[in-house]
């Protein structure tokens, strides 16, 4: 586990968010927003004109995986409205969130929440941050010394096995969300009229999915075509999420870290233009998204000179790379991970 530098004066991001609001780089940008969820939505209809014209034909696995994209890009507005970047009224952001997310996508707003309102809260704190917590992936040595059988030879094997396994993360999210919303246990925490709105755009949208499928499609294109759409967009949003803080630094419980430096020294930040800006959605500066969550998107790119030169002047590592290299960064931590895995192969058994 990465050991943090010693704890110093809380004020330091007090400084740096003072010169972030003098800029105005918190102000919302409602043009901005109004022309991308427009463009989003009008692309996402063409997307599913097109399945229903073209019909009965293999091509559509051309348009399983233009939708795949699409179903992407919309959740990531949804992940803007669940940050509230998009509109100054908190109920305005949860309509956008909610029929992006659940609607449009199938995925549970409310469950993606709370989940994430707790990263944020705790990125890469052991115990704490729920995207590390022990699953399929292995993220800590300690994670990986407790694994047996078919786990052990998973974490083995992870950093070989890991983008092959995001083609199943577009079904695992979807599963765990509904599962969540469902469960009048898990969703107490949320009012019961929210959690039946959520229900039933969540149900809205499930039934019209497979729906458009199996009416449209031959049964067997149908099935292809839900493996082919649903794995490309895991892939994608695997993707895109892989890079922001696997493999870097890891808080325990004992570990004592001011606010500024647990969001920066977690982070990474990924190197590009507009185009990676679009392609991620915006989290390739998630340094700045971490530190300022409600920022809006298109000012994220005019923050990075102001806190990269912050975190220079106060002696704060900022970590930024390609995108590429990020990937290769994640696999090698993965592979360390499962170093004592590999020097106990009868865990398998």
């Amino acid at each position: 586990m990465t050991k943090p530098p010693p704890a110093r004066r809380g004020s330091d991001y007090a400084a740096l968010s003072r010169e972030v609001k003098q800029s105005g780089l918190l102000r919302r940008r409602p043009v901005y927003y109004s022309v991308k969820v427009g463009a989003n939505l009008l692309l996402l209809a063409a997307g599913w004109t097109a399945f229903a014209l073209i019909g009965q034909s293999w091509w559509q696995l051309v348009t399983a995986a233009f939708l795949a994209v699409m179903f992407t890009q919309t959740a990531f507005i949804g992940h803007d409205a669940g940050h509230h970047q998009i509109a100054a009224s908190k109920r305005v952001n949860n309509v956008l969130g909610r029929v992006h997310a659940d609607l449009l996508v199938g995925l549970s707003f409310g469950w993606w929440i709370n989940k994430h309102t707790r990263h944020h809260a705790h990125p890469n704190h052991v115990d704490r941050d729920p995207d590390i917590a022990d699953g399929a992936i292995a993220f800590t040595e300690d994670q990986a010394r407790v694994r047996t059988g078919a786990y052990a030879w998973l974490g083995r094997h992870q950093a070989w096995l890991f983008f092959p396994m995001l083609l199943l993360e577009g079904l695992a999210l979807k599963v765990a969300g509904v599962q969540a919303t469902f469960d009048r246990t898990t969703g107490a925490r949320t009012g019961r009229a929210t959690r039946l709105t959520e229900a039933a755009m969540l149900a809205t949208h499930i039934v019209g999915y497979l729906a458009a499928l199996f009416l449209v499609l031959s049964p067997l294109q149908a099935v292809v075509f839900l493996l082919v759409h649903q794995g490309l967009f895991g892939l994608y949003m695997g993707c895109s999420f892989a890079p922001n803080h696997k493999g870097m630094a890891l808080f325990g419980k004992d570990d004592k870290v001011d606010f500024l430096r647990r969001q920066v020294l977690t982070s990474r930040n990924i190197r590009g233009h507009r185009l990676t800006d679009l392609a991620l959605g915006g989290l390739n500066y998630q340094i700045e998204h971490h530190l300022f969550p409600s920022m809006p998107r298109p000012s994220l790119r005019h923050a990075q000179e102001l806190v990269r030169t912050f975190c220079a002047r106060h002696g704060i590592a900022y970590h930024e790379t390609t995108l590429l290299d990020s990937y290769a960064q994640v696999l090698r931590h993965l592979h360390n991970v499962g170093g004592p895995l590999r020097l106990r192969p009868e865990l398998e058994y």
